[in-house]
């Protein structure tokens, strides 16, 4: 997985009832755009996030 500043990272819920998450990479902290990432969600709420098999990211 390899993203950039600015491209929105999607996290799908992987409980039934619970919404999916996405927000914008705000940091990339991993070699050649690698994870970690620094991610400012649409809730507001910001954190640094080790993807899973789970999340896809979005180019900008």
């Amino acid at each position: 997985m390899n993203a950039t500043v600015g491209d929105r990272l999607l996290v799908h819920a992987n409980t039934v009832g619970e919404g999916d998450r996405s927000g914008v990479i705000t940091e990339v902290q991993g070699s050649e755009g690698g994870p970690p990432y620094m991610v400012r969600f649409d809730d507001g709420h910001t954190g640094l996030v080790f993807p899973g098999p789970d999340a896809v990211v979005v180019p900008k």
